[in-house]
């Protein structure tokens, strides 16, 4: 069964999430979005940062935040590489299906979320999406807020457009090519692709709101507890990972683990997307660190615009950082 669910990734993401010589220990099961944000994780499975520090680490590709956020809450996996967003709304009882995690935690950052919003050739701004499709993965979680803000600004609120659930970042990218919406919001490197073929980048999420906690790794708290020496070093691991692909020295090596690792890329999409996530201003956060101002403007959002309406409470309870102070100290 490992081994047919480790196949299955390698098909689907072109990665086996293990490696070798803890195999005595029980895997971490780690499930994620697949795309160019998961380059930091690319990168301590291939240097062997893991195996460094005793873990093994199996990685499952979601089609979209409910089948993660529902697999965290039910122990089907350990950790979450999420948007912050799905964390909150999945703990406050706000998630796209009613499903409640009273204990889930943030417990390392990631990134500022990489959204940019995308739309097909013929619409030309944010404005010109007045009577057209939008897809997003669900409409009360993850980056949905921010689009949502993106298009307020421009003057433009429900009924003006129309919302439409496709999936994960892989899944709307796909619809959008096939012209099945007019817009979606897209993380990087994905942007980077549809641009080259004529679609237009017409707003970005830092641009639009500033600081913004994108993905985090999300946890349940009571695992967290039971398993903290095994959640420390992957923290850390993951940390050495961003580490790594910032040191300029690595950049050739950085390379060819993208092009590994990333579905039907190539030289030139890899050297595209090094400068847009690699970058102290956009880009991974270094050494996975969480930005609390990111963590404020995610529950801002979601105070405007969550439904139901609920207050959220203050930014530290949804973020336990005694697990990475104590990762980074190994």
């Amino acid at each position: 069964m490992k081994f047919m669910k480790q196949l299955v990734w390698a098909i689907v993401f072109g990665v086996v999430g293990s490696v070798n010589g803890y195999a005595a220990e029980k895997p971490l099961e780690v499930i994620v979005f697949p795309g160019g944000s998961d380059w930091p994780l690319w990168v301590a499975l291939e240097k062997g940062f893991y195996a460094a520090d005793g873990v093994t680490v199996n990685v499952t590709p979601t089609p979209s935040s409910v089948f993660q956020m529902t697999g965290l809450i039910d122990g089907k996996f350990d950790i979450a590489l999420t948007a912050m967003d799905n964390l909150v709304a999945y703990r406050e009882g706000q998630g796209e299906v009613p499903k409640v995690g009273e204990d889930l935690i943030a417990v390392m950052g990631g990134d500022r979320g990489f959204l940019k919003l995308v739309s097909t050739p013929q619409v030309k701004s944010v404005a010109a999406l007045r009577g057209k499709t939008v897809s997003v993965d669900a409409r009360g979680t993850g980056y949905a807020f921010v689009l949502y803000e993106m298009l307020d600004r421009a003057g433009l609120h429900e009924p003006d457009f129309q919302i439409e659930r496709v999936g994960g970042v892989k899944q709307r990218f796909d619809a959008l090519l096939e012209g099945k919406q007019q817009a979606t919001l897209l993380v990087s490197p994905f942007e980077l692709r549809a641009h080259a073929d004529g679609f237009n980048i017409l707003a970005s999420g830092l641009d639009t709101v500033g600081a913004y906690q994108g993905m985090v790794a999300g946890v349940r708290a009571a695992w967290a507890q039971s398993n903290r020496a095994r959640l420390e070093a992957f923290i850390n691991a993951y940390a050495k990972g961003v580490e790594w692909l910032y040191d300029p020295a690595n950049r050739h090596d950085a390379m060819r683990i993208y092009m590994k690792y990333a579905p039907n890329s190539n030289l030139t999409e890899a050297e595209a997307a090094y400068p847009v996530l690699v970058n102290e201003e956009t880009g991974f956060q270094r050494r996975a660190a969480i930005e609390p101002a990111g963590i404020e403007e995610v529950l801002k959002l979601r105070d405007k615009w969550a439904n139901p309406e609920k207050r959220m409470h203050d930014p530290s309870n949804y973020y336990d950082p005694s697990f990475y102070d104590d990762a980074l100290k190994r």
